[in-house]
């Protein structure tokens, strides 16, 4: 934005408009590597309460039934949202069920005939034509809302932190998941419904409480609660819950994640209700397939959509030597999470630089590009997986029935014998030719041994594609794709300890779901929430111990080298996530050192003209309501009689920073370090060309710098002999003839035009702030008065007309303002928020950074101990970016003053 930040009375600022450029420019600074990736600026989610005079009348007049209920109504909500989460995960099972059995019984028709008339490339044709069509259906629906696409975890996860991510809770998104996740999984790619299905139950967690629908705008109840970006955080926590409960039948689970991967903000009471919301998508989900699948209506006791089976000994050893996992094991799962934190750390490290690359030459393209690449993906990994079932797979013997989801299932029945003899069956065919969820059952419970070279072979097929899988534009999840990944390389762990060690007294399914735990959290780097997800999933409380103890280390592993996925993939994305807490190297900065000096303010009483031309020439959430403080410090010290009271006053001149103090600073800061570089380089520059040479390669640190802009000003207009140039490099000249004399001189320019910041950045007492979407809302009512007239024949309005049209507030283009005289005046004073969270100059900004994303805020505003507004502070401002550059130049202001300190000695 290239015009000049005006206040909105009497338009004494001169500045530019730096806010939004430091928000866009800070952004594609994460590293040098993703420097050039194509970016978006966010906004934030506001989940403070704007203690207006409207929100307090409101708060007071609560006298109707429904609004002394309300609590009533909000666990209602919270009942309905872990229902309707149940009821889509129903959904998407019971359709991944029936199309997988669709796909795998034709073409398993076809294999058997085939087996006997050599004609094998029929069935590899008609499998990669099914996976094919699959994924194209939903690649498009990914393509008709691409926020749809992955597993949306990053997405949720952002949005918990209180970050604004377009169509993250949309009704489309919803439909566009849930549809597209039942033919991404049906279609054989490497991919997972569990992701997924966080998103989904965040999505209906965002809509239900609100009663309406963007998509479908028949769907609008006049329902007036809830309305806030703070409620509708808790319910996508609910929702977000809900979701892993009914993914994994973990609903304690859930509530661990909602508070590990999400919320920045949890109390005891979101605790209950988030716990209550995934029962409630248990107890759903349950009930249904009860009847749905197992023919058992009100069988209350079924698992979620996954479910590892009971981990017991086989009937065949079931003496003393045979147990679950002993302290000897304990040493090796260590051993196992180191590794799986190395493999997860590779994992990460590849697939982001397959994002990077899609970020600049695939999603660049048009959408249908990405369609293909989606559908070259599913061919791919077709062909690889029917080619190694059917000639890289060993007959191995089937010793009996197996433990499987608590009953006693006959091997037969989800094992596959293709092209082997009676009694024995295909191992790689049987971990291919499988949904995931049934190979994992087969890895942790299969009595038979899977050979090591099958293992092998098929954990680096599966480790690569699902890799390439993770980031196309489907709906994918990584979780389930990781367990089995993980439990093929723990059961590999367990057959070479078997065979070639002699470690004998092992149970191999242990060692398979230790492997996955070790894999999974290398790959996510979750801790507490997986550690009991997969608790709850696998019903063995014993397993608590060796699950924690991996997954602990396979983070701390994975962390030596990068981030977890989900991290990493919001990394890439530029979104501005805000961490647990701040980095201990920043510690030393101040938060004056890092606020945003640029004002755009307003008056309590302010013309609509004023008004509407701030509001069409920024984008800011809101802002301040200021009045001029015209101080007179020599008329305050003449009033002074007291020696005690003369110092108290130089106390306060002395430590009280101002808007024009903070900005001298800076900029002399900046001045002095230019300064040294002159001296640096006048001290270097020898008599002869090749020196001059040198100088004229140094002058690109002056670019944009103090030094620089002092000229450019002295110069404006003022050319050389030759006339096709301005003055500047005749200044570069004098300054190596005459070095000193030329800081003289600026000095002397910087002492006027210290005066001049002295005019631009007078003190302004600060009363509160007043939020833009209210802004807006006012100038649609009409709510002014004329200038002849008292304010208070201002009309007023209801805190529910400032709100009826969230969470898609007006923009201020898109309002008719023909009713309104642009000359009457408006009184802030009534919606204006007096009680903002506000902090000192000199806090730390670890401190600042803790504040803000624990109490959710947007903007934090930086007042000194006059009342005086010096700055405030956004997301953007606290982003890891950011305040890796203002530490720089901090520790070079520091560097500065330290060589001062011994040329004056």
């Amino acid at each position: 934005m290239s015009q000049a930040r005006r206040c909105c009375c009497c338009a004494q600022s001169d500045e530019d408009d730096e806010e939004m450029s430091h928000i866009v420019d800070t952004v594609p600074q994460t590293s040098t590597r993703h420097a050039n990736l194509p970016r978006k600026d966010y906004e934030s989610l506001d989940y403070d309460v704007c203690y207006s005079k409207p929100y307090l009348d409101m708060t007071e007049a609560r006298n109707t039934w429904s609004s002394r209920h309300l609590e009533l109504f909000r666990w209602i909500v919270t009942f309905s949202i872990g229902i309707c989460t149940g009821l889509v995960a129903v959904f998407i099972d019971y359709f991944v069920r029936l199309l997988s059995k669709l796909k795998f019984g034709t073409v398993e028709d076809s294999i058997l005939q085939c087996s006997q008339d050599g004609c094998l490339v029929i069935s590899l044709l008609i499998i990669v034509a099914i996976d094919a069509a699959f994924v194209f259906i939903a690649s498009s629906l990914v393509a008709i809302e691409p926020i749809a696409g992955g597993s949306g975890i990053p997405e949720i996860k952002c949005y918990l932190n209180g970050i604004k991510v377009p169509h993250v809770v949309r009704l489309k998104t919803l439909i566009s998941k849930a549809v597209g996740v039942l033919f991404s999984v049906a279609g054989g790619l490497f991919v997972g419904k569990e992701g997924p299905m966080i998103h989904s139950g965040a999505i209906v967690g965002a809509g239900i409480p609100q009663f309406q629908s963007i998509t479908f705008r028949k769907l609008n109840f006049n329902f007036p609660y809830f309305r806030t970006d703070r409620d509708k955080r808790d319910f996508v926590s609910g929702g977000a819950a809900a979701g892993v409960a009914a993914a994994f039948g973990s609903p304690i689970g859930g509530v661990l994640f909602s508070l590990e991967e999400g919320s920045s903000f949890w109390n005891q009471a979101l605790t209950w209700r988030t716990f209550f919301c995934a029962m409630s998508a248990t107890f759903c989900l349950n009930f249904m397939l009860s009847g749905l699948v197992h023919n058992k209506w009100g069988a209350l006791d079924q698992p979620g959509l996954i479910n590892f089976g009971i981990f017991t000994c086989p009937e065949s050893n079931t003496d003393s030597t045979c147990n679950l996992w002993t302290a000897y094991d304990l040493l090796l799962f260590i051993v196992m999470g180191l590794g799986g934190g190395l493999l997860g750390a590779l994992f990460n490290f590849i697939n982001s630089h397959l994002t990077v690359y899609r970020y600049r030459h695939v999603n660049a393209r048009p959408r249908y590009v990405r369609v293909l690449e989606s559908v070259l993906i599913a061919v791919v990994t077709t062909s690889i997986a029917f080619v190694a079932a059917m000639t890289l797979g060993e007959c191995k013997d089937i010793k009996g029935p197996a433990i499987i989801n608590g009953s006693n299932a006959e091997i037969g029945e989800s094992v596959r014998t293709y092209f082997c003899e009676n009694g024995t069956y295909n191992d790689m065919a049987t971990l291919f030719f499988n949904s995931q969820e049934t190979a994992i059952k087969q890895l942790f419970h299969q009595q038979g041994t899977f050979s090591l070279p099958s293992l092998a072979i098929f954990f680096v097929f599966f480790f690569f594609l699902s890799c390439w899988t993770y980031g196309a534009m489907v709906p994918s999840g990584l979780f389930v794709p990781c367990l089995l990944c993980g439990a093929a390389y723990g059961r590999f762990i367990g057959n070479v300890l078997n065979e070639y060690v002699g470690y004998r007294n092992i149970y191999s399914g242990s060692f398979a779901l230790m492997g996955s735990a070790a894999f999974l959290g290398g790959v996510v780097r979750m801790t507490i929430s997986l550690t009991v997800i997969l608790i709850e999933s696998t019903n063995e409380i014993s397993y608590g111990l060796p699950i924690m103890v991996v997954l602990m280390v396979a983070k701390w592993s994975g962390d030596l080298f990068n981030k977890g996925l989900y991290d990493i993939h919001v990394h890439l994305k530029g979104v501005p996530h805000l961490e647990w807490e701040a980095s201990k190297k920043v510690e030393k900065l101040r938060v004056h050192e890092i606020m945003e000096t640029n004002l755009t303010y307003l008056y309590p009483h302010t013309r609509v003209r004023s008004v509407i031309s701030i509001l069409r020439t920024t984008m800011h959430h809101a802002y301040p309501i200021i009045t001029d403080n015209t101080r007179n410090e020599d008329r305050d010290s003449r009033m002074v009689d007291s020696a005690l009271e003369t110092q108290n006053t130089q106390f306060k001149k002395e430590h009280t920073l101002t808007r024009a103090k903070e900005q001298l600073q800076r900029r002399e800061s900046q001045m002095s370090i230019d300064l040294q570089r002159m001296r640096s380089s006048s001290t270097r520059i020898p008599n002869d060309r090749h020196a001059s040479d040198t100088f004229q390669t140094s002058q690109s640190w002056s670019q944009g710098a103090y030094f620089s802009s002092e000229i450019r000003h002295r110069n404006s207009g003022i050319q050389n002999e030759e006339g096709d140039r301005p003055r500047a490099a005749s200044m570069e000249e004098e300054h190596r003839n005459h070095p000193v004399d030329i800081m003289s001189d600026i000095s002397n320019d910087s002492q006027t035009h210290s005066r001049d910041i002295e005019d631009d950045y007078r003190p302004l007492t600060f009363h509160g702030v007043i939020l833009r979407s209210h802004l807006v809302a006012l100038l649609k009512k009409g709510v002014c008065y004329a200038e002849n007239s008292p304010s208070s024949s201002q009309r007023t309005i209801r805190y529910e007309e400032l709100t009826e049209d969230y969470p898609r507030y007006p923009d201020i283009h898109d309002i008719d303002l023909s009713h309104i005289n642009r000359n009457m005046i408006m009184d802030l004073t009534q919606y204006m928020n007096p009680c903002p969270y506000t902090v000192s100059p000199e806090t730390p900004v670890s401190k600042v950074f803790n504040l803000f994303r624990t109490m959710g805020l947007r903007h934090l505003e930086v007042v000194n101990s006059s009342g005086e507004i010096l700055g405030i502070v956004t997301r953007h401002n606290l982003t890891e970016e950011f305040l890796d550059e203002k530490l720089k130049v901090h520790e070079r202001n520091q560097e500065e003053m330290s060589e001062s300190d011994v040329i004056i000695s």
